[in-house]
C-alpha cells in the first residue's frame, strides 16, 4: 500500500499521538485534577489536550519536550476553565452527592488522591492555594526542573522558587495542625 505524502504525515502523527497517550495520559489527568479538583473535569481536560496535541503537532518546535510542552497545554486549559462563566456558575453537585450518598468504595477523588505516596499529605497539598500547589506538584510529584517550569508558567525561576517555599511553609503549618488534633 502506498501512502501520498499526506497520509504518510498524518500516520506518523497518529503514531506520535499514540505513544504521547501511552506516556502521559494518566500524568496530565492527575495534573488537570490539582486544578480543577473534579475527576471527570480533568479527563474532559485530559481529551482536549491531545486534541490540540494532534491539531499543533506540525506547531511543535522541539525548543521543549513533549512533556513539558503537553503540561503547559493542560495548565492553560485548566486555566481557561477556572475563569469561564460555566464553572463559575457551576454548583457543586459532586460535593453534594458525596455528602449524602454513603458508599463503600472510594470517590474518584479518593481514587486519584490515592495514587500519591501518602494520602493525608496528598489531600493537604490539593487544599493548597492553586499557586503553590501547581508548584509543588510539578517539582515534586511531576519531578519536573525549574527551567521546565518557568516554560511551562512563564514565570521566573526566582518566582518559582518563592512558591515553591512558601507552599512548602504552608504546607509543613497544616501537617503540624493536622498532627496535633490527633
Amino acid at each position: 500500500m502506498i501512502l501520498s505524502k499526506e497520509e504518510f504525515h498524518s500516520k506518523q502523527r497518529e503514531d506520535i499521538l499514540r505513544e504521547l497517550i501511552d506516556l502521559y495520559a494518566e500524568s496530565i489527568k492527575m495534573l488537570a485534577f490539582t486544578y480543577v479538583q473534579n475527576w471527570s473535569t480533568a479527563e474532559d481536560i485530559t481529551q482536549d489536550v491531545f486534541i490540540k496535541c494532534y491539531e499543533k503537532m506540525e506547531d511543535f518546535r522541539g525548543d521543549s519536550t513533549y512533556k513539558t510542552w503537553l503540561y503547559k497545554i493542560t495548565r492553560n486549559k485548566c486555566i481557561d476553565y477556572l475563569k469561564s462563566k460555566w464553572y463559575r456558575s457551576f454548583i457543586p453537585t459532586d460535593f453534594m452527592r458525596e455528602k449524602f450518598e454513603k458508599t463503600e468504595e472510594l470517590s474518584m477523588e479518593e481514587q486519584v488522591i490515592s495514587k500519591f505516596e501518602d494520602i493525608e499529605l496528598s489531600k493537604k497539598v490539593l487544599a493548597l492555594p492553586t499557586k503553590y500547589r501547581e508548584i509543588i506538584i510539578m517539582f515534586y510529584y511531576e519531578e519536573l526542573k525549574m527551567k521546565e517550569i518557568q516554560t511551562l508558567t512563564n514565570l521566573n525561576v526566582d518566582t518559582i522558587k518563592t512558591r515553591l517555599r512558601r507552599g512548602k511553609q504552608l504546607l509543613q503549618k497544616n501537617v503540624e495542625r493536622g498532627n496535633g488534633n490527633a
